[in-house]
C-alpha cells in the first residue's frame, strides 16, 4: 500500500514491541485495568508496529491481545482500540462483509467505502475479502441490493476508473451535456448514463466535467442528482461527486453529520478517524476547519465522552487554530 504522508498516525520513533506488550500487559493484569497506557501505545503506534505488538503479546504471553482488550475494556472504547488492532488490510473487507450480514443492509457503508477508495484499493479489498470470508464480494453486495443502485455499486467494484491523465476537451463537453439531457432535458431521468459517466471517467476528467456541467446548467451536478434521483442511488451518486471534488472533504462533512444533533453515530467516527488516520486526517481535520467553522478536535470533544474521547481525541492529534 502507498505511503500517505498526512496522517495524524505515523510509524512511532525507537519502537519496540516487546517493550509494548510488558506495558499492556501490565496495564490489564490483576484486578482493574489501567487504560491509560493501551491508549496511549495504542494511538501512537502506526498498524504494522500494532500487529507486531499483537505477535509480541502472543510470543510472551501465550494470549491474544485482541481477546484481552475486549475481556478488560467495554462500551465504545472498546470498539475504538479493537478496531485499530484489526490489520489495515482487512479493515475495509470487514466493514463490508458486516454491513451486508444478516438482516438488513448497512447502505452507508457500502456506499462511504466504495465511493472514496481508489481502483487499486477495491482490487485489494476484493482479493482480501475472497481470501478471508472465502466469498466473492460481488456476489454478496449483488445478492443484498437492487436496480440502479446495484449497477452503480457493481460498477465502482469492477474498479475500472480511468487512470488521470491529458484532459480531453472534447469529452469534457460531450460527458457534462450527456449529464445535462439525461436529467435536468428529459421526462424521468437516464439513470444508465450518470451510473456510467460517474463510475468510469477519470478524477481530474470528471472535476472538468462538473464545472462544464455548471456553465451548461446554470447550476452544480449535485442538485440535478439531488432531483432527478431518490433513495440509495441518490446517497451513492452525490458521495462519488463529493469524492471526486475531494475525498478529505467528503470525510469532513461525514464527521460531522456523525456529530450533529440528538446522539452520535460512533460506528461513522470509529470507522472513518481508524481508517484515515494513517492517510489524510490532517486533510480531513483542515476541510473540517473551513466547512464547518470550527476544529474536529473540538467537535469530538463536546459530543463524547471519557476514555473513548481520549483515544478519539489522540489519533485526532490536536486542534486546528
Amino acid at each position: 500500500m502507498a505511503k500517505y504522508a498526512r496522517g495524524t498516525v505515523k510509524d512511532f520513533p525507537n519502537f519496540d514491541a516487546k517493550a509494548d506488550a510488558e506495558t499492556l500487559r501490565k496495564a490489564m493484569k490483576g484486578l482493574g485495568t489501567d487504560e491509560e497506557p493501551i491508549l496511549k501505545i495504542l494511538t501512537s503506534r502506526s498498524n504494522a508496529q500494532r500487529q507486531e505488538v499483537a505477535v509480541a503479546f502472543k510470543t510472551l504471553y501465550g494470549r491474544d491481545l485482541v481477546d484481552d482488550l475486549k475481556s478488560e475494556l467495554t462500551g465504545k472504547v472498546e470498539t475504538l482500540m479493537v478496531s485499530l488492532m484489526r490489520p489495515a488490510r482487512l479493515y475495509d473487507a470487514h466493514a463490508l462483509k458486516h454491513a451486508i450480514k444478516g438482516a438488513g443492509t448497512n447502505e452507508k457503508v457500502l456506499n462511504e467505502i466504495l465511493a472514496s477508495r481508489t481502483p487499486a484499493e477495491i482490487k485489494m479489498i476484493k482479493d482480501v475479502y475472497q481470501e478471508e470470508y472465502e466469498a466473492n464480494l460481488e456476489d454478496h453486495i449483488t445478492s443484498d441490493t437492487s436496480g440502479f443502485y446495484q449497477r452503480m455499486l457493481v460498477v465502482l467494484l469492477q474498479a475500472g476508473r480511468d487512470p488521470d491523465g491529458p484532459i480531453n476537451e472534447s469529452l469534457v463537453e460531450q460527458d457534462a451535456q450527456e449529464l445535462f439531457r439525461a436529467g435536468e432535458l428529459k421526462w424521468g431521468t437516464d439513470e444508465e448514463k450518470f451510473i456510467t459517466i460517474l463510475g468510469t471517467r477519470s478524477i481530474s476528467h470528471l472535476r472538468k466535467v462538473f464545472d462544464k456541467y455548471m456553465t451548461i446548467a446554470g447550476f452544480h451536478i449535485e442538485e440535478t442528482i439531488d432531483r432527478e434521483t431518490s433513495g440509495e442511488l441518490e446517497k451513492l451518486l452525490l458521495a462519488v461527486v463529493k469524492c471526486v471534488r475531494s475525498v478529505p472533504a467528503y470525510f469532513a462533512e461525514s464527521l460531522f453529520y456523525a456529530m450533529k444533533g440528538a446522539g452520535t453515530d460512533d460506528d461513522t467516527l470509529i470507522r472513518i478517524i481508524v481508517t484515515r488516520s494513517e492517510i489524510d486526517l490532517l486533510d480531513i481535520r483542515q476541510a473540517f476547519r473551513r466547512d464547518f467553522a470550527k476544529s474536529l478536535y473540538h467537535a469530538i470533544q463536546k459530543d463524547t465522552s471519557g476514555d473513548y474521547k481520549k483515544g478519539l481525541l489522540l489519533l485526532c492529534g490536536g486542534e486546528d487554530d
